[in-house]
């Protein structure tokens, strides 16, 4: 991906843009992990580009996990004809009368239900591109779409969103009944971190205890098999993704720690 749009404002009279480069694709070592009774495994190599996390203006966003049936409130804007034919974040084209939508942390061909809260009006569309980086704004619409629920006339309103369901990698329409059919939520896993390993279930519990809250985020120990041994080892969970793992892996919080995705 050559780079990345995001857009700022949402009125048919552009009120400013940012670009940002995002960082070069890294790779990331593999760490040692047995495989063990809990199945549990990791995956290796580069990260989705439109799933790292990413930073605009100070600020740090993490593309997150989200399920059908969820719901978020805010505000909506739009982006139109100064951006159309330019690249999204996921490198689609921008059609301004495509029913698409810009989303800060959504995962990518989420689709969902935009609800007008002042006049029940309501659209649908498909999550390709990152923004808007307004901190009362939740999602940048299209003008097509902005103009279905009435945004266009007004700039901004106030919307709720709700999750429908995520169409595959690759598609550019809508099909509301593969949707029904597809998965209930992103296909991101659920993402751990071990920080300890241990052959006394004495040495777990102390590191757990220590660590049951660690930045916001809690403690387990998994009760596995390793080499005909007893293992017990301690995760720290409540990663939103993968990439949210890895960058606080990076930080260097525990030595030797390693994702595990359920």
């Amino acid at each position: 991906m050559a780079g990345l749009a995001v857009f700022i404002g949402g009125c048919s009279t552009t009120t400013g843009s940012y670009s940002y480069q995002p960082k070069a694709s890294q790779k990331y070592p593999s760490e040692k992990l047995a495989m063990t009774s809990s199945n549990i495994y990791k995956k290796n190599g580069d990260l989705q580009a439109t799933m790292r996390p990413y930073t605009v203006m100070g600020r740090e966003y993490y593309p997150t996990v989200v399920r059908v049936g969820d719901v978020f409130s805010g505000t909506a804007s739009w982006y139109g004809r100064d951006f159309h034919g330019k690249s999204t974040s996921n490198g689609e084209a921008y059609d301004m009368y495509a029913m698409t939508a810009a989303h800060k942390t959504l995962p990518m061909n989420t689709v969902v239900r935009v609800t007008n809260t002042r006049t029940n009006a309501q659209t649908v569309v498909r999550i390709n591109d990152r923004g808007p980086f307004v901190e009362t704004r939740i999602i940048d619409l299209s003008f097509a779409a902005a103009q279905q629920i009435g945004v266009d006339r007004v700039g901004t309103a106030p919307v709720t969103l709700e999750v429908l369901g995520f169409e595959p990698s690759g598609m550019r329409t809508i099909d509301m009944g593969s949707l029904a059919k597809g998965p209930r939520e992103s296909v991101l896993s659920s993402f751990f971190v071990q920080i300890g390993a241990f052959e006394r279930f004495e040495g777990a519990l102390v590191t757990k205890q220590k660590n049951s809250n660690y930045n916001g985020y809690s403690a387990i120990i998994k009760d596995t098999e390793y080499n005909n041994k007893r293992l017990f080892r301690v995760w720290l969970g409540g990663f939103k993704s993968e990439a949210e793992a890895r960058d606080f892996i990076s930080r260097g919080y525990f030595k030797g720690s390693f994702i595990i995705r359920e």
